[in-house]
């Protein structure tokens, strides 16, 4: 069934998840897109790193995060994209083996025209011990039924 923008309100909450991170998968989003050295230069993680291990970058966090949302809630959704997102945050490092989940909560609907509407959705993304690791507020487009 299809999602449509007058299928969410304001509450609506949602829990999706479980992501393996690995560490290979770590190093390889890293080596391509933040080669930081806390994130690939695992010889001088060990002596240096102040976080105690190799770490993922907060955008490979934040793409796992929306892989899941990709998954778990856009697949049936009449979305068409997203204009941006607000309160970007990483909260805690993300670690080879920890295991990733998100839950979501609509704050605002607003109709945007006959054929569209703007969902503001806030997602917050948990490892395994139920820390919060990351989140922030989609803006995103959803089509309406009649549109």
């Amino acid at each position: 069934m299809t999602v449509f923008f007058e299928d969410v309100s304001e509450g609506d909450r949602s829990e999706y998840g479980s992501y393996e991170v690995t560490r290979e998968e770590i190093i390889r989003f890293a080596e391509q897109y933040d080669p930081q050295w806390f994130h690939v230069d695992e010889e001088r993680i060990e002596r240096e790193s102040p976080y105690g291990g190799l770490i993922a970058s907060g955008w490979h966090t934040a793409a796992m995060t929306m892989r899941m949302l990709v998954e778990a809630e856009f697949r049936d959704a009449a979305s068409v994209g997203a204009k941006g997102t607000d309160e970007l945050r990483w909260w805690r490092p993300v670690r080879p083996g920890d295991t990733l989940r998100i839950e979501t909560e609509i704050v605002e609907t607003v109709p945007e025209s006959p054929e569209r509407g703007l969902v503001r959705v806030r997602v917050e993304t948990y490892d395994g011990d139920d820390e919060r690791v990351f989140s922030m507020i989609g803006n995103v487009m959803y089509l309406t039924r009649d549109g």
